[in-house]
């Protein structure tokens, strides 16, 4: 094992896939004689050439179109958005064309093609560079959202999206990126689907994913200390979801905590809602809480963006709720 951070291990899948098949190729802003606007294609542009690690314009729209006929033609493109913020421009491609491909031409093409890059807020960004986008895309057939917390995670789950065969949306966050973790020296892929258990517990389930289950682990120490006992799942993919993942978790633990950073109208954590009181309603001791951000449009005060953001003490006032300890 070796530590790495978030960031390397991104270029690491990127450059491995790239080195295993000729057709896989980065495209997007800054991705090649920048680095990457967060240095996640470092180094790419010296091994790979101009051809496969391709600086684009400020043209979401145009790169993702470029990128889509490109898989249809056989190419495996990986398509960079500095923020998925700059993916709303280029939304009509992913959704109306990637998306629906395989089933418009009756199998005739699929679209092998990963769309990646930041989601969620990173500080003092305003409202239009804050937004997660999570839920919009995993409302669409045809789509695969992927959403990685840890650098393991990251390179395993990456490889496997370039291998796939359709499109799959890969959100990562500009707070991560530095982040490290342990990082196999071998190949190994992750399959995409398959939720993990980060830490097991018996009290209460805390279901959460991407850079926001920070706060969840941060909960978990402090209810620690007052002997509650909190298993934490990390979704990983958001579409399609683990549900049994979750289900059996909640049949263990008898009560469910959803801790996302998402507006809360129809959130990841609504589905996730649904499917428990669907098929584990009779386990439940207590009713489902989930802790999004505030239902507003991030602010940049840094006062108030604190308040709009979930945190560790919300996690833990809800966990005391369905315990019935507040």
């Amino acid at each position: 094992m070796k530590v790495i951070q978030f960031r390397e291990a991104i270029v690491e899948a990127m450059s491995e896939e790239m080195r295993r098949d000729e057709s896989v190729y980065l495209m997007g802003e800054e991705v090649a004689e920048y680095n990457g606007a967060y240095k996640a294609s470092k180094g790419m542009l010296d091994e790979f050439g101009a051809k496969r690690v391709i600086d684009t314009p400020i043209a979401e729209l145009g790169f993702s179109g470029i990128a889509v006929g490109s898989a249809m033609g056989g190419n495996r493109p990986i398509v960079e958005y500095m923020t998925f913020n700059f993916s709303l421009v280029g939304i009509d491609q992913i959704i109306n064309n990637a998306a629906k491909i395989r089933q418009m031409s009756g199998g005739q093409f699929n679209c092998p093609i990963v769309f990646r890059g930041p989601t969620g807020s990173a500080g003092q960004l305003g409202a239009t560079h804050s937004q997660a986008f999570e839920n919009w895309f995993a409302n669409t057939p045809g789509l695969k959202v992927v959403v990685p917390s840890t650098p393991y995670d990251a390179k395993g789950l990456l490889k496997a999206a370039i291998r796939y065969d359709d499109p799959v949306i890969f959100m990562e966050s500009e707070q991560m990126y530095g982040d490290k973790g342990e990082v196999p020296d071998g190949e190994y892929i992750l399959p995409i689907g398959v939720a993990d258990i980060k830490r097991e517990g018996t009290d209460v389930t805390v279901v959460s994913f991407g850079k926001i289950i920070k706060e969840a682990y941060k909960a978990a120490d402090i209810l620690e200390e007052d002997g509650i006992s909190v298993e934490i799942i990390d979704l990983r993919t958001v579409r399609p979801m683990d549900h049994d993942a979750i289900l059996k978790s909640v049949k263990k633990t008898n009560r469910l905590v959803i801790l996302e950073e998402a507006w809360p109208f129809a959130s990841v954590s609504s589905e996730i809602t649904f499917q428990v009181q669907e098929n584990a309603f009779d386990y439940l001791d207590a009713p489902i809480q989930r802790i999004t951000t505030a239902d507003t449009p991030a602010p940049f005060s840094p006062v108030l963006l604190e308040e709009w953001l979930p945190n560790a003490n919300d996690v833990v006032n809800a966990v005391k709720k369905v315990l019935y300890r507040d």
